[in-house]
């Protein structure tokens, strides 16, 4: 019965990849959602291409950020459904990317540094490519997608969660040496660190590596039978801001600005401050007190050959593009750079759906949605987003949502506790935001963003600042800073926690933060003690 199934469908795959979409018979009527649910399986299951870029806070034109330039991103966004307020549950790259690809948080996957792997330290929990490939998908991945190391078993997840070993460029072994030339013409080890690509190690970055493999193994799906899951993680904006130099031109240093709260806020407890020693290491930061510049530009050209490349290989009418980042980074506001805290600079993200013939109506024969945008053209047409979400989600949701939007069954929730439990998920579908175009923007369906909320949370060894603040090992954890954002507020808790036995210790009350954003937006200004502030947590008690 079971191959008579398998028999069928891969008949189907081939009837819909050969047939169907060729002569541009692919609909959202034929394959769309069925009554009753927000996306059931459809004839023909659609492809995805999961876009994961390190360290990308929201600074984008599609988020209102006038002074960047990422046309391709852009472009993007304009056919896609784009969440506003998205937030990571960890603030570092291994805890955050387990977490989303899990769709479990750190406190199951029991993940809050680089040094364990879930499946033996927490428990033997599926991913989101493993589902998809449990479910007939050709898995695969490019680049950074699961931080690499221990925490993904030196082996990205593998086998469990990809068809065949992963690709990592063979140049990102070169990227924290000494490749940055200075003006002494001897090579450093800078935070700072434009190069001539001719001259860096084989001639080539990581993320244009990436890209060129990417695009390889998309003119191979093409013509396969399968449907298939592609991740592909860039690297950059990760620190070191090792990019080719001619985008220097576009982000001249003196036109940079500092924060605008670079000072350190007086009511911030000591706890909460991250003191970014890895960034206080690098050669140039130590020489001067270095305003960084930062833009996604580089990921912008690459993101932009990528789905350039979807287009001319005919996928777009049939492949889901999610696009995502794992946690945001610091700029100098409240004296602080890079990630490692609750702050909304660190911990909200950039979240994106391109869902063909729901978020875009379907390209016609010859039509491109994607084409390549020049960054450097001195004039770039404003692109508005397709349409936004104004609900804080968290990052979590997007295995069960990437689930949903290709038709799978979602997986159930997890009940209290999980660790027994191979596949369930802790966040939200977020399939029902994608359904208002359908049903008439029924005032049900579009929920209230005053009840939505997300969470995040930050380990900490000791309660005041210390080397190992930024990135404390699981036994050195002390504190761990519970924070709850809604549309209204932030508000964190640093309480006890005992790391043998993974219990926080919230009559142990070490500190507190209280941030109005309304009124506060930047979240200088400390109210937990204010008598404001404790009329509103008394009316949280239960």
């Amino acid at each position: 019965m079971a191959s008579g199934v398998l028999r069928d469908g891969l008949y189907m795959n081939v009837f819909c990849r050969f047939f169907l979409l060729p002569l541009g018979l692919f609909s959202s009527s034929l394959c769309g959602p069925a009554l009753g649910s927000v996306f059931a399986w459809t004839l023909c299951p659609l492809n995805v291409l999961l876009i994961i870029v390190d360290d990308l806070r929201p600074s984008l034109g599609c988020y209102g950020d006038k002074a960047i330039r990422s046309p391709n991103i852009d472009q993007l966004a304009s056919r896609s459904l784009l969440f506003q307020n998205a937030f990571a549950q960890q603030a570092v790259c291994a805890p955050s990317r387990v977490s989303f690809l899990t769709g479990r948080r750190p406190d199951t996957t029991r993940l809050y540094d680089f040094n364990s792997y879930w499946r033996i330290h927490a428990g033997n929990f599926s991913t989101i490519p493993q589902y998809f490939k449990e479910n007939g998908y050709v898995t695969m991945s490019v680049g950074k997608v699961f931080h690499p190391g221990i925490s993904s078993n030196y082996s990205d997840d593998s086998p469990y969660s990809w068809s065949f070993p992963p690709y990592h460029p063979s140049s990102e072994k070169y990227e924290n040496t000494k490749t940055c030339r200075g003006p002494d013409g001897q090579l450093h080890a800078n935070l700072l660190c434009p190069v001539d690509v001719a001259d860096v190690p084989e001639g080539t970055l990581p993320d244009k590596q990436s890209t060129e493999q990417a695009i390889r193994l998309l003119e191979k799906m093409k013509t396969s039978a399968s449907p298939f899951f592609l991740a592909v993680g860039y690297h950059k904006p990760h620190i070191p801001f090792r990019y080719p130099k001619e985008f220097q031109k576009l982000y001249p240093l003196e036109n940079i600005t500092l924060a605008p709260d670079p000072q350190v806020p007086a009511g911030l407890p000591p706890v909460a401050y991250n003191p970014w020693m890895d960034i206080r290491q690098r050669e140039d930061v130590q020489a001067l007190n270095l305003s960084v510049p930062y833009g996604p530009i580089p990921v912008d050209f690459q993101v932009g050959h990528l789905l350039s490349a979807l287009d001319d290989l005919q996928l777009t009418n049939s492949t889901i593009i999610a696009f995502a980042s794992d946690h945001g980074w610091a700029l100098g506001e409240h004296g602080e750079w890079a990630k490692y805290s609750n702050f909304d600079v660190a911990t909200r993200v950039p979240l994106m759906f391109y869902v063909p013939g729901r978020t875009a109506p379907l390209p016609e024969a010859g039509e491109e949605l994607f084409p390549y945008i020049d960054p450097f053209d001195s004039v770039l047409e404003s692109m508005e987003p397709g349409r936004r979400v104004m609900d804080l989600v968290e990052l979590l949701s997007l295995s069960p949502t990437l689930a949903g939007l290709a038709g799978l069954h979602v997986p159930p929730r997890c009940p209290v506790p999980s660790f027994h439990v191979q596949l369930c998920r802790e966040g939200q579908n977020l399939g029902k935001h994608f359904q208002l175009q359908d049903l008439g923007e029924d005032p049900h369906l579009r929920g209230n963003p005053r009840e939505s909320i997300a969470y995040s949370q930050y380990p900490r060894p000791a309660d005041y600042p210390q080397w190992n603040s930024d990135k404390p090992s699981l036994k050195d954890i002390k504190v761990m800073g519970y924070s709850i954002r809604t549309i209204d507020y932030r508000y964190t808790v640093w309480v006890g926690f005992d790391p043998r036995e993974f219990l926080a210790n919230f009559s142990d009350v070490h500190a507190g933060e209280l941030y109005f954003v309304d009124s506060d937006p930047l979240q200088d200004h400390n109210m937990y003690n204010d008598s404001q502030g404790r009329d509103l947590l008394q009316s949280l008690m239960p």
